[in-house]
């Protein structure tokens, strides 16, 4: 298993320079770029670096940027005409546009291997530091959305196995799809209509409408803190858990379903034992490998790809929200470190995944499987 280990992990550095290199070709057709940024500013008229004339774009050693003008052409820059060549060549050298493409992607991914990702073009702010205060808020909606989804669905996912056919499985079977079709952040809008003061007055405003906490958190008492806490990500994580968890609670039955098929159980039912004992003492384990080995997958899912709406309508300042602004600021040292974390953690779940099948079935023999 170790040399397995050692090779899947060797597979993740040509993976990992794939996705950067394809992610900075893509960015080279992107219109804007920080320098349209800035002088959008200096023009009162900021928009949000979303135009580019002449060229194409590329991405700065610092962590991305939009490709640089020579101090004479000033075409390639919207509405640079009139300002100082200086000041423009001035700009393409902070925000380190003065190298060749391939150079900054080289010193990119070497500052990236040691994690250092330059500082936000825009916030004056270690890329590093902008990510650890967004942690807390991505953590608690990734981790708590992830448990709540698994808490539900392997118990209703067991139960429907076990009354496969009747009308409690085609009931919640609709119910399951029906909440699955409609988007978190509609039921995120109605939770807010009904118990965030919203237009039923005759609930009342039964939970708090933004934040993860209150403004005089750190004046309660611990027990005061873990009620105030939850009272804050009540909703949201209602609101992404409802639709969540069919995925799980289908691929739970038909694993329970598929092994319930199987002769061993035959055999089991055969030598007398009680159906709970067939289905917890011999199902439940090979039925969970699938479902568990998931879990992993799941809150990595859960924690960067979930949330985004569901930060910005209840006001949680995320990692979600942070990704979005920093594409839409071209704040690049952001985006692409967002990127590569995001990728190196999926590629290590992925690994993950894989060692949870073994530990919950040793049978499974890493050593003669091909890479």
């Amino acid at each position: 298993m170790a040399a397995y280990i050692a090779r899947r992990l060797l597979l993740m550095i040509p993976t990992i320079l794939g996705i950067m290199l394809i992610s900075f070709a893509v960015v080279q057709f992107a219109p804007g770029g920080p320098v349209e940024r800035v002088i959008a500013q200096l023009q009162g008229q900021d928009s949000g670096a979303t135009s580019r004339f002449g060229g194409g774009g590329e991405i700065g050693a610092s962590g991305g940027a939009q490709q640089s003008a020579s101090s004479g052409d000033m075409s390639k820059y919207r509405g640079a005409q009139g300002l100082d060549p200086k000041f423009i060549a001035e700009l393409e050298k902070q925000f380190g546009f003065d190298k060749p493409a391939w150079e900054r992607f080289l010193i990119m991914m070497r500052n990236y291997a040691t994690f250092d990702f330059g500082r936000s073009y825009f916030r004056d702010t270690p890329v590093l530091t902008l990510i650890a205060q967004k942690l807390p808020v991505s953590i608690t909606l990734g981790l708590w959305m992830t448990l709540l989804s698994y808490s539900i669905s392997i118990p209703l996912g067991i139960a429907k196995a076990v009354r496969d056919g009747s009308r409690f499985d085609m009931w919640t079977s609709a119910i399951i799809i029906v909440g699955y079709a409609i988007p978190s952040f509609l039921f995120a809008i109605l939770l807010i209509v009904l118990f965030a003061g919203g237009s039923f007055p005759y609930i009342g405003q039964l939970f708090p409408l933004r934040g993860l906490t209150s403004e005089n958190f750190a004046e309660l008492s611990l027990i005061g803190k873990a009620k105030d806490y939850l009272w804050h990500i009540a909703l949201p994580i209602t609101a992404m858990a409802l639709g969540s968890f069919a995925t799980s609670t289908f691929l739970t039955k038909n694993s329970f379903l598929d092994e319930i098929k199987k002769q061993y159980v035959q055999t089991a039912r055969m030598k007398g034992l009680s159906e709970r004992q067939v289905l917890y003492g011999h199902v439940f384990r090979n039925a969970m490998l699938i479902v568990v080995s998931g879990f992993p997958g799941a809150f990595v899912h859960a924690f960067f790809t979930g949330a985004l709406l569901i930060e910005t309508i209840f006001s949680l300042d995320g990692l979600g929200l942070l990704s979005f602004e920093s594409i839409v600021n071209r704040d690049y040292p952001v985006v692409f470190a967002n990127l590569y974390i995001f990728a190196l953690l999926g590629l290590i779940v992925n690994l993950l995944s894989d060692l949870t099948y073994m530990w919950i079935d040793p049978r499974i023999d890493f050593e003669t499987r091909e890479v």
